[in-house]
């Protein structure tokens, strides 16, 4: 087993990819937080394997996170956009198997 992690700087209007599809091995867990105060208001869209956001989920107010675990999770790319007014740091995990 490996896991991942890692923080980034996403400016505001920005989108970049927090989590590179995985090569050799199989995502079986991963977590994506905004780095934030519980009080702020950052609106951040989470696209799998999208760099489009034609789909995508929401995630904002005292909710910052997003986590998935199972053997049926996405494999693809994960891309976080902020929506908010201001740059954000977003951490985010993942263990492959």
């Amino acid at each position: 087993m490996v896991q991942t992690v890692r923080t980034i700087l996403v400016l505001a209007g920005e989108k970049k990819i927090i989590l590179e599809k995985p090569t050799r091995l199989h995502r079986i867990f991963f977590a994506v937080r905004t780095l934030a105060a519980q009080s702020s208001v950052c609106k951040s869209y989470l696209s799998f394997d999208d760099p489009l956001f034609r789909t995508y989920f929401t995630f904002s107010g005292p909710m910052k996170y997003f986590e998935a675990e199972g053997s049926d999770i996405n494999q693809g790319d994960v891309w976080v956009y902020n929506a908010s007014g201001g740059n954000l740091n977003y951490a985010a995990t993942e263990i492959l198997h």
